[in-house]
């Protein structure tokens, strides 16, 4: 989790939304790195999970992700727990929760779901840095941006 919390903070630094990912093969080899490129990319689908499992795809040379694991820093929403069904990885491991959108118990739990694969799910690992990084970055953009102003009449 710690190597996600580094890809979280490039995303900071980059001025994404901070969410790292990182995905280990069986043996605990690192096969897939990825971070939040929305507003870089302008692009909806580039969330750190679907950055790290299309790099963990080119390592291993093959869609399915069987035996892999997955550390992500914030609970995954529903478009990556999808892909995360989709590349049959055996593990995800999340820190903070996701009030909003999390898939893997907040909102729902898709992989309860009467899907063909289900992932193991550990949440809450290094919440509190995973937490802080986010609550972070949020104060610190609600203090660059001044209050909307009440429209003049």
């Amino acid at each position: 989790m710690k190597l996600a919390l580094e890809q979280a903070a490039l995303a900071r630094d980059e001025k994404e939304i901070p969410v790292g990912c990182i995905i280990a093969d069986a043996d605990g080899k690192i096969i897939g790195r990825g971070r939040n490129r929305c507003e870089k990319s302008r692009n909806p689908l580039a969330h750190a999970e679907l950055e790290a499992i299309s790099e963990a795809c080119a390592s291993l040379g093959d869609w399915r992700l069987v035996g892999c694991t997955l550390f992500v820093t914030l609970e995954p929403c529903p478009m990556c727990a999808g892909a995360i069904i989709n590349a049959r990885i055996g593990t995800v491991v999340f820190g903070a929760r996701e009030p909003n959108s999390g898939s893997c118990g907040s909102i729902l739990n898709l992989f309860e779901e009467n899907f063909g694969h289900h992932p193991a799910i550990y949440g809450g690992v290094l919440e509190a840095e995973c937490q802080a990084i986010l609550s972070d970055f949020f104060k610190r953009l609600r203090e660059q941006s001044p209050p909307p102003q009440a429209p003049s009449e």
